[in-house]
């Protein structure tokens, strides 16, 4: 269950636009696996995770603080296992930066509102945009579209 509230009291919203909290108004806001995931830098599992096999037409935004991130007409099957998308919603809802963990470079991807970790990403020649962004389940939340409930993506 996803406790995320858009507008609590403790949440306040910081130089451009950020939304700020501390450790503890993160830990009461999300669940167990969307704190550790988007305040702790976590990776869910592949193949088993809520979204990376979704064909419904929607938006994803961020479970911590509602940006949206993603829409479903940029999300492809990577065989990753993971909900993989060729570009974010906008040029400025996401945010990346350099990762060093394990002796491995990757680039990160972060909420452009609340820094959550949402996963990485990548080149991607099969995609017109050459990237793919390998997002974590557990950092979004999907929303249908309501025009096109009933239709799926090919």
């Amino acid at each position: 269950m996803n406790r995320w509230r858009p507008r609590t009291p403790s949440m306040y919203t910081g130089s451009r636009g950020r939304i700020v909290r501390s450790v503890e108004e993160w830990r009461e806001s999300l669940t167990a696996d969307q704190f550790r995931i988007l305040r702790q830098n976590g990776t869910e599992r592949p193949f088993v995770n809520q979204y990376w096999n979704n064909h419904d037409i929607g938006t994803y935004v961020c479970a911590g603080c509602g940006n949206e991130l993603f829409l479903s007409e940029n999300q492809f099957d990577s065989g990753t296992g993971w909900p993989s998308f060729s570009s974010p919603c906008g040029g400025e809802s996401v945010e990346t930066s350099l990762e060093v963990r394990f002796g491995r470079r990757r680039i990160a991807v972060s909420c452009a509102r609340c820094g959550g970790h949402l996963g990485h990403v990548c080149d991607d020649s099969s995609q017109m945009t050459g990237l793919r962004y390998c997002i974590n389940s557990g950092a979004m939340i999907f929303f249908p579209s309501r025009k096109m409930k009933k239709q799926k993506r090919k």
